[in-house]
């Protein structure tokens, strides 16, 4: 995929970069950039995009973007309607930005510093980071907002710390994936994901998603495929299970009503593929973050 490569502002005085997001969707497109990100979302729920990844996330999640890494968190409608409100409230998500060399070319080639190195290394997959790790890493970050000079440098050293504890599980992207830096097809790429998550509710015919991107069916068929690795049905797919995940797990609705709100025409096609893609059948995905709702584990989606 072609993303959108982002500035990230830095001050005189600050080696890297912490701040709050006070509202969702700021950087609401495809896009990538040379510094490493670090976010812990407060609040809010969407779908998140990572290398070749489509999940779900929601408020507690924490993730590990690493430099180049192409990303794109899309909030829900009710969270981009929630963000006219201006009264003070918790900030969407904390978020920091750093190179991987601020410290100095020479820095991660201490043998001491072998973790952080091999951390930053598999940041380029994009983690994942969720239960005790997770949470310890989000009380760390909160207490980084909150220093300065070196305890500020060794909160974000112990941040990567904790992250390098993940595993395999934790991977968002595929070993598979790989990215050119390019802009060339950035307003192409992502004409392709507006269009997809407006419409997904509805049928969507192969020649209105091509004339979207300027290309016939066919050719639109090969040129998605060769850029995410994907077919764009599998893609809309993972897509509309997520937002069906989202309302099993939110909504008083029944499943087929859930089908029906998700995209899906066929009851029967929409358990089959469901099964297939998260592991369970819509009912049991229900009940089963029925009772460990209040543990948050809401984001085992799409991977």
């Amino acid at each position: 995929m072609k993303a959108h490569l982002l500035q990230v502002a830095t001050t005189p005085n600050r080696s890297f970069s912490v701040r709050k997001e006070p509202i969702p969707n700021i950087n609401n497109r495809w896009h990538c950039h040379k510094e490493v990100e670090l976010v812990h979302f407060h609040r809010g729920s969407g779908t998140q995009f990572v290398g070749d990844s489509i999940r779900r996330f929601a408020a507690g999640d924490v993730v590990l973007i690493g430099a180049n890494l192409p990303h794109y968190w899309h909030y829900d409608e009710e969270e981009n309607e929630s963000c006219k409100d201006k009264s003070a409230r918790l900030p969407y998500a904390t978020v920091v930005h750093f190179t991987e060399n601020f410290w100095g070319d020479s820095f991660l080639g201490l043998p001491e510093n072998k973790s952080l190195k091999m951390v930053l290394d598999r940041a380029r997959r994009g983690l994942f980071l969720t239960g005790p790790i997770g949470q310890r890493l989000a009380q760390r970050m909160e207490a980084l907002c909150h220093l300065e000079g070196t305890l500020r440098l060794m909160a974000l050293m112990e941040c990567l710390l904790i992250a390098s504890e993940a595993d395999e599980r934790n991977y968002l992207s595929s070993l598979g994936f790989r990215y050119e830096s390019s802009e060339v097809e950035n307003e192409r790429i992502n004409a392709i994901y507006a269009y997809t998550l407006s419409h997904f509710h509805d049928k969507i015919k192969l020649q209105e998603v091509a004339a979207i991107s300027g290309l016939v069916p066919n050719s639109f068929c090969r040129y998605f495929k060769s850029r995410t690795g994907k077919s764009y049905s599998q893609f809309l797919l993972e897509i509309r299970v997520g937002n069906a995940c989202k309302l099993l797990i939110n909504e008083k609705m029944s499943v087929k009503q859930v089908c029906y709100e998700s995209g899906f025409n066929n009851f029967t096609c929409f358990y089959k593929k469901f099964k297939l893609i998260t592991g369970k059948s819509p009912l049991m995905y229900q009940r089963a973050h029925s009772i460990s709702r209040p543990q948050r584990e809401l984001a085992d989606v799409v991977n």
